[in-house]
């Protein structure tokens, strides 16, 4: 992923832990959103330990993915933590963690690669990192003072305090949708990089690429349906107060 400030989802369960509507709502993709993480480890684990056979550690992918895109001046970092990958475009730093920044398995070259595919998509002004990493701040402000306002206006009974609170996180909402085409062209550029870098042996390590990157996207799909999700019980929120 592209390094920007981490947005919370989190819900104020002292509203909502007795309100059954909550589960109804939001459970699905709660479940969803466990099930895409245990996918991402499943896949990252299966394909760690499948050596590539072009040998190459993931930060030397990432080196040469991002010659084969024509990008200059970005430094590669090791990152702490586990899958702490991502591209940061205010320094053109592009950090891997340390299992994939040695690790010469499948998964170390698709994370490599997905990471440098960001750092392409930078050098050429693609439009929507450019909108993604320009709403940030708007999407920051969403974020810290959405649930505030709304734990407020429901102890308070004030639907007004209710609107705002759901006005700002709709700004959360609209900044996962904007970032699904980011991360879905990333992974689209590092599979073609890898094959035309020869980065990939055969069909068996592109089968496991493909399975690693889409993991990774399953739970971004999954973070913006519980967004949309919560939304939705918002504004039956908001709706019931003002009723």
């Amino acid at each position: 992923m592209v390094e920007l400030p981490q947005l919370s989802i989190e819900f104020p369960l002292a509203i909502f832990f007795f309100d059954p509507r909550f589960f109804l709502i939001v459970g699905p993709a709660i479940l969803l959103v466990l099930y895409a993480q245990a996918m991402v480890r499943s896949a990252f684990s299966r394909w760690s330990r499948e050596p590539a056979q072009a040998g190459l550690t993931g930060a030397q992918v990432a080196q040469k993915v991002l010659a084969i895109g024509g990008v200059k001046g970005v430094q590669i970092e090791v990152a702490r933590g586990w899958l702490s990958d991502h591209y940061d475009p205010r320094t053109r730093v592009l950090r891997l963690s340390e299992t994939n920044y040695s690790g010469r398995s499948v998964a170390a070259a698709a994370i490599a690669a997905h990471e440098a595919g960001h750092a392409v998509q930078h050098a050429q002004n693609y439009w929507p990192l450019s909108l993604r990493s320009a709403y940030v701040p708007v999407a920051m402000f969403g974020d810290k003072l959405a649930l505030p306002l709304i734990f407020l206006g429901a102890i308070f009974s004030w639907p007004p305090l209710i609107g705002v609170g759901v006005l700002l996180f709709s700004a959360v909402v609209l900044f996962q949708f904007l970032t699904l085409p980011v991360e879905f062209d990333a992974s689209r550029r590092a599979k073609r990089f890898l094959i035309e870098g020869n980065l990939i042996g055969d069909n068996h390590e592109a089968d496991g690429v493909s399975k690693v990157l889409n993991a990774a996207a399953l739970t971004y799909v999954a973070a913006t349906v519980q967004a949309i999700l919560t939304l939705l019980y918002y504004l039956l929120i908001l709706t019931g107060r003002r009723n």
